[in-house]
C-alpha cells in the first residue's frame, strides 16, 4: 500500500514536528514488475538480490515540476541503500518504484547489502559503474571510503547523489536528505526528555561509528541537552552497527551498569526497536523511557506498551520517490530551483544550492495515536 498523506503541524517542546493525518490508498495491482538490476557484487551474497521498476512512456521533465507522459529516453537511476531487507529502506525502495512509475521515463535499480558492511556496498556500486547506468546514488555505510568509489563514477559520466546518508567530503553532485540535522537531534531530545521530566541520564544506542547523518543527529543532541536540559546527562554513546538484537543487549547492558538511568535513544531503525525490547524484557515500563527512529510498524507494539514514548521519522517513501526524482533532474541535466514542484504529495521541495541539497521535509513525530496511518 501507498501513502498520501498532508502534513499538519505540530510542536514537541521548541521544535515544530509534522504529523501525516491521511490514510493510506492501495497500491495499484498493476504495478510494474521488478526486474534485475546490476551485475552481481563479487563480494556480496547472492541473496542481496536487485529489483528495478520500469514503466513504459513518458516524456523528460524540461522544469521542476513532474514529469508528463509521452515517449522518451530512460534513463537508469539506481540507488544502492546500506542494507537491503530491512523495513526502511524496502520503504525508500517503493517509493522509488513509484516514481518510477509516474515519472515514466526512469528504470529505477535497487540493490544493496545484506549486511551493512562497507566493502560489499563498494562491490555493489561498482557493479553498477560497469553496467553504466545514467545516475548512481549512495547511502553509504562509510562516507570516506565511499568518496573515491563515486570520483570513479563520475569519472565515466555516470552522475552521483547521495540520499538519507551524505558522503559530504565526496563529488556528489546532490544529497536528498530526509529532514534538517537541527530538527531530528532536537525532536528526539525534546521526545525524550518530556517522557523523563526534562531530568535524568541517558544513553544513545547508535548503529554505524562512521554514519555521517547518525553522528551528526548525535552531536545535536549533545548540544541540545547541555543547552535547554541542564539537568540531564548523556552517559554513555554505543554502537550496535545495523542489528537490532545487538542493540538490545547493549541497552540492557546499560541499564545494569547505570542502575540510575532513566533514558535511552535508539538512534536508528534497528536500535529504536532494540532499546525498547530491552526496557521490556527489563520489566522497566514507566522507570526507563526510550525514543529513537523507528519505523512505524516496528514500533507499534512497543508504543502501545509504553516500553517507547515516540519514533521520530519522517515519509520514507516520500523519500525513495524524491531520490528517483532527483536521480532523474541529473540524468537529464535539469536543474533543481530553489523550490521544486515534484509530485502531489510533494509540493514545495525546497533545495540548498551551496549544500546542494534537497530537503524532504521537517520529521515526524510517531506516536500511539497516529502510528496506524503508516503500513511500512
Amino acid at each position: 500500500m501507498r501513502l498520501n498523506r498532508k502534513l499538519t503541524g505540530i510542536i514537541a517542546g521548541s521544535v515544530a514536528i509534522a504529523l501525516v493525518t491521511t490514510g493510506c490508498t492501495k497500491k495499484n495491482e498493476a504495478a510494474t514488475t521488478p526486474t534485475t538490476a546490476a551485475p552481481a557484487a563479487t563480494s556480496a551474497p547472492a541473496e542481496a538480490g536487485s529489483t528495478a521498476a520500469t514503466t513504459e512512456g513518458g516524456a523528460g521533465s524540461e522544469s521542476s515540476a513532474p514529469a508528463a507522459g509521452g515517449s522518451g529516453e530512460k534513463y537508469k537511476v539506481a540507488f544502492v541503500p546500506k542494507l537491503q531487507g530491512v523495513p526502511y529502506f524496502e520503504a525508500m525502495n517503493t517509493g522509488g518504484q513509484k516514481a518510477a512509475e509516474e515519472l515514466g521515463n526512469v528504470e529505477w535499480l535497487y540493490q544493496g547489502p545484506v549486511a551493512a558492511d562497507a566493502a560489499q556496498q563498494a562491490d555493489i556500486v561498482r557493479g553498477f559503474i560497469q553496467q553504466g547506468v545514467d545516475t548512481l546514488i549512495v547511502a553509504p555505510n562509510d562516507p570516506d571510503s565511499m568518496a573515491p568509489i563515486l570520483q570513479e563514477a563520475k569519472d565515466k559520466g555516470i552522475h552521483v547523489a547521495t540520499a538519507d546518508t551524505d558522503a559530504p567530503n565526496s563529488v556528489r553532485e546532490a544529497f536528498v536528505n530526509q529532514a534538517s540535522v537541527e530538527g531530528i537531534g532536537q525532536g528526539l531530545t525534546d521526545a525524550l526528555l518530556t517522557a523523563m521530566g526534562g531530568k535524568g541520564k541517558y544513553a544513545i544506542v547508535s548503529c554505524g561509528e562512521t554514519a555521517a547523518n547518525l553522528n551528526a543527529w548525535i552531536e545535536v543532541q549533545k548540544a541540545y541537552t547541555a543547552e535547554k536540559y541542564p539537568e540531564a546527562e548523556i552517559v554513555d554513546i554505543v554502537y550496535a552497527g545495523e542489528d537490532q538484537g545487538k542493540a538490545t543487549e547493549l541497552a540492557t547492558n546499560l541499564m545494569a551498569a547505570n542502575p540510575d538511568l532513566t533514558g535511552l535513544v535508539g538512534e536508528c531503525t534497528s536500535s529504536a526497536p532494540g532499546v525498547a525490547e530491552a526496557v521490556r524484557n527489563a520489566d522497566k515500563i514507566g522507570t526507563v523511557f526510550t525514543v529513537g527512529l523507528g519505523t512505524p510498524q516496528s514500533m507499534k507494539d512497543y508504543l502501545a506498551d509504553g516500553s517507547s514514548s515516540a519514533s521520530i521519522l519522517w515519509n520514507v517513501e516520500n523519500l525513495g520517490y524524491l531520490t528517483a526524482w532527483a536521480g532523474l533532474q541529473l540524468a537529464e541535466g535539469t536543474a533543481f530551483a530553489a523550490t521544486n514542484e515534484v509530485s502531489t504529495d510533494l509540493p514545495a521541495v525546497e533545495y540548498d544550492e551551496s549544500t546542494k541539497t534537497l530537503l524532504l521535509g521537517p520529521a515526524l513525530a510517531i506516536t500511539a495515536e497516529n502510528v496506524d496511518q503508516f503500513d511500512y
